[in-house]
């Protein structure tokens, strides 16, 4: 079994139905061989990285940049998984009042440090909340199970 890893800061409503979202996604019916783990960035940390064979992450923009939540995470567990987990297929979904281009370049340099490998281009909801936003992050969990499934990452 392969190991998908959903680290998603989720202080609001919205963001809830947005990790929840990715997490169905990621554990749909057609997906026989992956295990979907759910923390918040809070509970996770570089054991789980260890441990998973992908990573979905979840951020807010604050201020122009990730949540502290996600910046503690990436903080606590940088170090401890930088040279055991390169090339650990990621990929990132933003709730963005705004551009979300702040939050964007944060956790991509990050993980350009930790040599992580893009799945898809981050995936960013901007402005006001739309139900749309519901059925993109359920295909951004079930994309990267689905090649987890697959062997393709």
């Amino acid at each position: 079994m392969k190991r998908l890893l959903i680290v998603a800061h989720s202080p609001s409503i919205n963001t809830r139905a947005l990790s929840e979202a990715v997490q169905r996604g990621a554990e749909h019916e057609d997906i026989e061989s992956v295990t979907c783990i759910v923390k918040t960035p809070f509970d996770a940390g570089p054991t789980d990285i260890i441990d998973c064979d992908g990573i979905v992450l979840g951020t807010t923009e604050n201020l122009g940049t990730m949540s502290g939540a996600l910046k503690d995470f990436f903080d606590r567990s940088y170090y401890g998984v930088l040279e055991e987990k390169q090339g650990l297929p990621c990929a990132l979904y933003i709730r963005a009042g705004h551009d979300g281009t702040g939050t964007r370049r944060a956790v991509e340099s990050i993980v350009t440090g930790l040599r992580w490998r893009w799945v898809q281009d981050p995936l960013i909801f901007r402005g006001e909340w739309q139900e749309a936003f519901i059925s993109q992050a359920e295909e951004l969990g079930m994309t990267l199970a689905a090649g987890l499934d697959n062997g393709l990452f």
